[in-house]
């Protein structure tokens, strides 16, 4: 069964950097899209990037693009995503999500994680 158990969320200020994981287990990924978006409470979920498993592809969406970077660390079955220059409105609850099939719609996604909440405050 596959698994995306999201880590890294905290509490951080104005202008601060931060590293989200994502590790993954329970299938073979190498076909595989995994994206990153997030989402605040009442509101539609947003693409903030993707990156494919096998050649490290990446896109990213016009939320936090210029301030975010995706990698894959396969020794460990990880994805990172990394953001700079945080903003209170980057608070959110961040997911990552595996599917096949390289897009901005969460709908293209098959697996999730639970979710990890980052907050940026003044």
């Amino acid at each position: 069964q596959v698994q995306l158990v999201e880590s890294g969320g905290g509490y951080v200020q104005v202008g601060d950097s931060l590293r989200l994981s994502c590790t993954v287990s329970g299938g073979t990924f190498s076909n595989d899209v995994i994206a990153w978006f997030r989402q605040i409470p009442g509101m539609d979920q947003v693409f903030v990037g993707s990156i494919t498993w096998s050649r490290g592809y990446t896109w990213y969406g016009d939320s936090m693009k210029g301030r975010v970077s995706i990698s894959t660390d396969k020794l460990n079955n990880a994805i990172y995503l990394e953001m700079k220059s945080l903003r209170p409105e980057d608070t959110a609850v961040y997911y990552c999500a595996t599917g096949e099939r390289v897009g901005s719609r969460p709908q293209y996604y098959v697996h999730w994680g639970q979710g990890t909440q980052v907050t940026v405050s003044l």
